[in-house]
């Protein structure tokens, strides 16, 4: 299939990542790729994406950073005007689906319109404009929505939204592999944001009196100040933001990794990456990290400090053999590439039969930007 993936466009889709969303599109566009499947990623110039269409000429958190602007027409115009760049060049792309890895609602209002196959993959819970583009779209035979779990599926479904799919991130087991040796620390990857709970990770393991190495964006600059930086001492270590190449000798070293969601996390691609290294995880029981972790992670009540600190002590009980097995069988690239085959097969036939006129299919731009106006 000739496929055009849409990011966000928030930050650059390279390395190194920001978040999950940007680890997870680098992610399915090599992996469609390694399938035989025509890819172009159409995302902010600074992608490192070898079939990048650029849509716009920074990700907006360097022009408009979304703390300050966040819900300001400048930053809904910045978006809208790359969004509809992307969508006319898709027009005229003869593709045959789209994969709608964005967090901009209207996509899927205007590829169900113009009848052009399009599968969503949805990084957050229902809410917003998001959750109600889905669910006006939900009965449209060309549109399909994914989300990383039956945690999030259930959460959909009670709102309205009984058609989506779960297809689990994948990650390149191939690139997180184990190692024989074990250092003398866990670790702590991840966004540096209230809702990641690093300050409760860092409290729980100096209470554990282990070594922590903490990796990652700092994105509240205020909340590192007051509830990180001043725990910096006593073996709590902070490494800065670093790159999947770095990290991934770091996490297979380490006794453990400590994943400490405050909010519904859809997925949890850090756990998933930390048991391809053999890496157990101890952490919140929050979201969708449960049935992600399984019998390879030792969780407590989400805020239970304490709690976490004994799961930190108890770590060994884990087999580490085991949780590179769980991240081979349930976790891959593979087993992700497939799901989302699957939706495409079903969009694009969808399509097909309800008949619906096919945009810019038949060099149609005229009809694009009628859609867009």
């Amino acid at each position: 299939m000739r496929i055009a993936v849409l990011a966000h466009i928030r930050h650059a889709i390279a390395e190194p990542f920001s978040g999950g969303m940007e680890a997870h599109c680098d992610m399915l566009c090599h992996g469609l790729r390694a399938e035989g499947h025509e890819v172009d990623l159409f995302a902010a110039d600074g992608s490192s994406d070898p079939g990048l269409v650029p849509i716009c000429e920074a990700p907006y958190d360097e022009v408009l950073p979304w703390r300050i602007y966040r819900g300001t027409g400048e930053l809904a115009k910045y978006q809208r005007t790359a969004f509809e760049r992307a969508l006319l060049r898709i027009g005229s792309g003869h593709y045959d689906v789209v994969h709608n890895n964005s967090l901009f609602p209207e996509i899927i209002d205007w590829c169900a319109s113009a009848g052009i196959p399009c599968v969503t993959s949805q990084h957050v819970p229902p809410f917003g404009a998001m959750f109600e583009a889905v669910k006006r779209n939900c009965d449209r035979a060309n549109i399909a929505t994914t989300v990383t779990s039956s945690d999030q599926q259930v959460l959909w479904s009670e709102r309205g939204c009984d058609e989506t799919e779960v297809v689990p991130n994948g990650i390149d087991t191939d690139r997180w592999t184990s190692t024989s040796e074990t250092g003398d620390y866990f670790t702590w990857i991840g966004r540096i944001v209230p809702n990641k709970g690093l300050a409760e990770a860092v409290q729980a393991a100096t209470l554990a009196k282990v070594r922590l190495k903490i990796f990652g964006p700092v994105e509240d600059a205020a909340y590192f100040a007051k509830s990180v930086e001043p725990y910096l001492r006593d073996g709590i270590e902070f490494h800065g933001h670093r790159s999947a190449k770095y990290l991934q000798p770091e996490v297979a070293r380490a006794r453990g990794a400590l994943v400490t969601p405050l909010w519904d996390e859809p997925f949890g691609l850090v756990a998933a990456e930390a048991l391809a290294c053999g890496t157990p995880v101890a952490g919140f029981d929050r979201g969708a990290l449960p049935e992600v972790v399984g019998d390879c992670g030792l969780l407590v009540k989400a805020g239970n400090i304490s709690g976490l600190a004994k799961a930190i002590g108890r770590i060994g009980v884990i087999n580490r053999s085991q949780c590179r097995d769980r991240a081979l069988r349930k976790l891959s690239i593979g087993a992700m590439i497939g799901g989302y085959e699957a939706c495409y097969a079903k969009v694009v036939a969808g399509a097909r039969l309800a008949s619906l006129p096919r945009l810019a299919w038949a060099s149609s731009c005229s009809r694009t930007t009628e859609l867009l106006a």
